[in-house]
């Protein structure tokens, strides 16, 4: 058992996901949007978490849809918003053809991943619609905190942690809980395993932060990328709390400088290693990770999947650590 036969089984069944010929500038960029790829990590947790607590992975599958589908319409509204022209190594949709094609094939995938529910009992689906819906605004919450950020020069890490949770974790938890639901798990293990999510989502992002500046790019991932933007990440705002009066608001011009040369980037990568933050980063991806594990222990899954789920999330740590 391991995570690629997951994968593989949910590219299958996406492939198979139809949508209407017409318009045809309405539907061929959602079509190319799923088509792009990714790590297909969220409908992967789904359909663990259903296997897990004994149910077929065919009947993990639609939902398992609905939070792949769901999660690339935030990408390209993210991409539009970002004015990205990359996304996974292709032309983001809005470069492909344009803004406001972007944005309307963005918002009929929120339709398209909410119909794919329906082919649930409608005790499930009830629930299964509920929890979206709560998470979709949550994540419009986040992004629009994200967006603040860029306004402001100094970010507390409280308020960071509770954006990334919003735009980013919660839809982890959600792809994990939505397991538990068709499962028809009583609502503290629902509790429990959206919480694991939560605390998954959240080493994620703080890795993605990391690996924008250590990494070593083999993720295909622009060097210093968040640095060239002036993006407030968990390396910046986790500074921020060490540096002092003179020092701190010269941290802050520099970071939010535009244009920067190579030499300004390298002394705010410099900045970041003399105080430790590379350090800080680590722990804190390696706290979440353990937080996640902890739950996923105290949960009814079988310890197959229990094991799988776990390596997944030791995965992570050991691609930062």
């Amino acid at each position: 058992m391991n995570v690629e036969k997951y994968r593989k089984t949910f590219e299958r069944y996406l492939k198979d996901v139809t949508f209407p010929e017409h318009p045809e500038n309405l539907y061929t960029p959602v079509r190319y949007a799923l088509e792009t790829g990714g790590k297909r990590i969220r409908p992967v947790l789904t359909m663990i978490a259903t296997e897990g607590y004994g149910k077929s992975v065919v009947d993990a599958l639609p939902a398992a849809s609905t939070v792949e589908i769901f999660h690339n319409f935030t990408l390209l509204h993210d991409d539009v918003m970002d004015h990205a022209s990359l996304r996974r190594g292709k032309e983001t949709v809005h470069k492909k053809w344009n803004k406001n094609i972007a944005m309307l094939s963005g918002d009929v995938m929120i339709f398209i991943a909410q119909k794919l529910l329906e082919v649930y009992p409608p005790y499930v689906f009830r629930s299964l619609q509920s929890l979206l819906n709560q998470t979709a605004m949550e994540i419009c919450e986040g992004q629009q905190m994200d967006m603040d950020f860029e306004e402001s020069d100094e970010v507390a890490l409280s308020q960071y942690m509770e954006m990334i949770k919003r735009k980013t974790a919660v839809l982890l938890g959600t792809s994990l809980q939505y397991g538990a639901i068709i499962a028809e798990k009583n609502a503290k293990e629902q509790y429990v395993l959206y919480e694991a999510g939560v605390h998954l989502g959240e080493a994620f992002q703080i890795a993605d932060d990391y690996l924008d500046t250590f990494g070593d790019q083999k993720f295909g991932k622009e060097k210093a990328g968040d640095i060239k933007e002036g993006k407030k990440t968990y390396l910046y705002v986790k500074l921020l709390e060490k540096l002092k009066d003179k020092v701190k608001n010269e941290f802050v011009v520099l970071y939010n400088k535009k244009d920067k040369s190579d030499s300004e980037i390298k002394r705010i990568i410099r900045f970041f290693s003399d105080y430790g933050i590379p350090l800080s980063a680590k722990n804190e991806i390696q706290i979440k990770t353990q937080q996640f594990i902890n739950l996923i222990n105290s949960t009814m899954l079988d310890a197959e999947h229990k094991k799988l789920l776990i390596n997944m999330a030791e995965d992570l740590s050991e691609r930062v650590v």
